[in-house]
């Protein structure tokens, strides 16, 4: 079968509309109160329109969350790790802490706990991607001489990731600027301890990570979420 032009457009709106009225409903109601029902009746589409594209309402709000947070924290790469990890981990924190996307996200992650297969989806359609991009600024980085040969990548990505998320997970006041510099300089000096030979990073003569010393604020890592 083939399928017109008009009914991908049709399709693309209804899908538009089904997110939108995801995440305002997520913050008006609360994520708990959400229902398939109330998102197929706020976005004017069936329910059976909804199951056809996602198993349940975690899909739904993954999807609207996962597309936001992907194109608001960009890995860009100017030449300077230190100063490019400061504006995606600040990215993040402000869009963690921002409603719709704070309470959609902190919802996802309850109910992932019980749900097998909102916690695969999570795993595979926004975790290892993003792990995989972070990993691959990092070697870039380290390719330029700016983060040492040997240094474990993916433990630095966990280093980085896992403060913003155990605050908003457990509902801790969010990073402010000075905290995210401090740990993007404590976890890229972290990866040249013990190696006095390792290269500063963006070249300007002060320990990897450019921000000075840690100011001993930044939360313990885990595991990003």
């Amino acid at each position: 079968m083939i399928t017109s032009p008009s009914s991908l457009r049709r399709s693309e709106r209804s899908r538009r509309a089904t997110l939108d009225a995801a995440l305002e409903l997520c913050t008006e109601k609360g994520y708990g109160r959400v229902t398939v029902e109330a998102i197929a009746a706020r976005a004017g589409v069936s329910k059976k329109t909804i199951y056809r594209w996602w198993p349940s309402k975690g899909a739904v709000m993954l999807e609207a969350f996962a597309e936001v947070f992907v194109g608001s924290t960009p890995f860009v790469d100017t030449g300077d790790v230190a100063a490019d990890l400061r504006s995606h981990i600040n990215g993040a924190v402000r869009l963690v802490s921002t409603p719709p996307y704070g309470p959609a996200y902190a919802g996802i992650l309850s109910e992932m706990h019980h749900d097998d297969d909102l916690a695969r989806a999570v795993l595979e359609q926004l975790v290892q991607p993003r792990v995989a991009a972070a990993v691959g600024r990092l070697r870039r980085a380290q390719e330029q001489g700016q983060i040492p040969a040997g240094a474990d990548l993916p433990l630095a990505v966990e280093l980085l990731y896992g403060p913003v998320y155990y605050r908003h997970v457990l509902r801790k006041p969010a990073q402010d600027e000075a905290t995210v510099a401090a740990l993007v300089s404590h976890v890229l000096r972290s990866l040249a301890a013990g190696d006095d030979s390792a290269p500063t990073a963006g070249g300007s003569g002060t320990p990897a990570g450019g921000g000075g010393a840690a100011t001993g604020d930044a939360p313990a890592a885990g595991r990003v979420s």
